[in-house]
C-alpha cells in the first residue's frame, strides 16, 4: 500500500516542525525561563538567547540568580555573568553572599567576586570568618641562653580578614612568623627552665608582635600544645670547640715532630760528613810520613817507635773494652 502525496507531505512537514522545535528549544532555554518566571525572577527570553550565542551555560547564570533574589539579595544578571566570563565560579559566589548576609559580615559582590577571581575560596572564607580556624605548626626548636634546647609545638587559632584576603599572604606566613617568635622568645630566656615553668610566656610575647600584619587572617590566639626539651646544645658546642683544639694542637705537635725529625736527619748527615773528613784527614797521615822519611825528616826507628806506640795503643783499648763488657758479679 502506497501513501498518496498528501500524506507523505503531512509526515514531512511534522518531522520539520519536530526538528525546528528540537532546535529552537536547544537555543532558547525555555524550561529555564518559565522557571526564573515562577520564581519572580525577571528574565527576559531574548536575554537567555544572548548567552547561548555568546558561549554562556544560561542555567550556570540564571540558578545562582534565583537563589540570590530568594535570599534578597540585590545583584544583577549582568554582574553574575560578567563574573562568568572572567572565569569565576558564580555559585560560590552568591553562596558566599548568602552565608555572609546570614552572619551579618559586610560582604560586597565586588568584593566576593575579587576573592574569586583571586583564585581564594571565598565561601570558605566567609565560613572562617564565622568558624575560626585552628592552624597547629610542627615541633619548633630553640636554644635558651644556658644551652639547653627546648621544642614547641602552638596552635593558632586565626579568622579570615575578607579587607585583606585579596594580596595577603597565606597559612605558611602565618606558621613561620610563629615561629620565628618561638625561636626568639625561647633563645631570650636565661634557662630552659623558665620556659618549662612558664609557657604561655612564649604566646603571650609572640602574639604581642603583631604578627598578622599583611596577611588574609587576623591571629585570635596563639596557644603552646606541647613543650619538650631537646638535647643540650652547649654542651655539644663545647665538646665540638675541644675537639677542634684537640686537632690544631695534634697538627701543631705533629708539625714540631717532623721539624724535629728532620732536625736530627740533619744533625746525622753533618756528623757523617765530620767523619768524612776525619776519614780524609787521617789517609793524610801516611802519605806526610812518606813524605818526611824521603826528605829524610823522619828515620825508620821513629817510625817503629810510632808503630809500637799504635799497637800499645790498641792492646789498651781492646783491654778496656773487656772489662767494659764483662758483667759485674754483684748485679743480679
Amino acid at each position: 500500500m502506497f501513501f498518496d502525496a498528501a500524506a507523505i507531505s503531512l509526515i514531512v512537514t511534522i518531522v520539520l516542525i519536530i526538528i525546528v522545535l528540537s532546535v529552537i528549544l536547544t537555543i532558547v532555554p525555555v524550561a529555564l525561563w518559565i522557571s526564573a518566571i515562577a520564581a519572580g525572577v525577571r528574565v527576559s527570553i531574548f536575554t537567555l538567547v544572548g548567552m547561548r550565542l555568546r558561549r554562556v551555560i544560561p542555567a550556570r547564570i540564571v540558578n545562582p540568580l534565583i537563589k540570590a533574589h530568594k535570599a534578597g539579595l540585590d545583584v544583577s544578571i549582568n554582574q553574575l555573568e560578567s563574573h562568568y566570563l572572567a572565569g569565576g565560579n558564580v555559585d560560590r559566589v552568591v553562596n558566599a553572599l548568602i552565608a555572609a548576609q546570614r552572619a551579618n559580615i559586610e560582604l560586597s559582590f565586588e568584593r566576593a567576586a575579587a576573592i574569586d577571581l583571586a583564585g581564594r575560596d571565598v565561601l570558605e572564607a566567609v565560613q572562617m570568618s564565622v568558624n575560626p580556624k585552628v592552624i597547629e605548626t610542627p615541633f619548633i626548636a630553640g636554644v635558651a641562653i644556658n644551652g639547653i634546647e627546648v621544642k614547641a609545638k602552638a596552635r593558632i587559632t586565626v579568622r579570615a580578614n575578607l579587607d585583606r584576603l585579596v594580596g595577603g599572604a597565606g597559612e605558611d606566613t602565618i606558621i613561620a612568623r610563629v615561629g620565628e617568635g618561638i625561636v626568639s622568645t625561647i633563645g631570650s630566656s636565661e634557662s630552659h627552665s623558665k620556659v618549662l615553668e612558664n609557657p604561655d610566656l612564649i604566646s603571650q610575647t609572640v602574639l604581642s608582635k603583631g604578627l598578622d600584619s599583611g596577611t588574609a587572617f587576623e591571629i585570635l590566639s596563639i596557644d603552646i600544645a606541647d613543650v619538650d626539651v631537646g638535647k643540650n646544645i652547649g654542651a655539644e658546642l663545647q665538646i665540638e670547640q675541644a675537639q677542634a683544639d684537640k686537632n690544631i694542637a695534634q697538627a701543631k705537635a705533629e708539625e714540631r715532630r717532623a721539624m724535629a725529625v728532620a732536625n736530627e736527619q740533619e744533625m746525622v748527615a753533618k756528623v757523617q760528613e765530620m767523619k768524612a773528613k776525619v776519614v780524609e784527614a787521617e789517609a793524610q797521615v801516611p802519605l806526610a810520613m812518606a813524605e818526611a822519611l824521603r826528605n829524610g825528616n823522619f828515620g825508620v826507628m821513629d817510625y817503629m817507635n810510632f808503630q809500637n806506640i799504635q799497637a800499645d795503643t790498641s792492646m789498651r783499648d781492646s783491654i778496656s773494652k773487656v772489662t767494659t763488657d764483662k758483667p759485674d758479679p754483684n748485679q743480679k
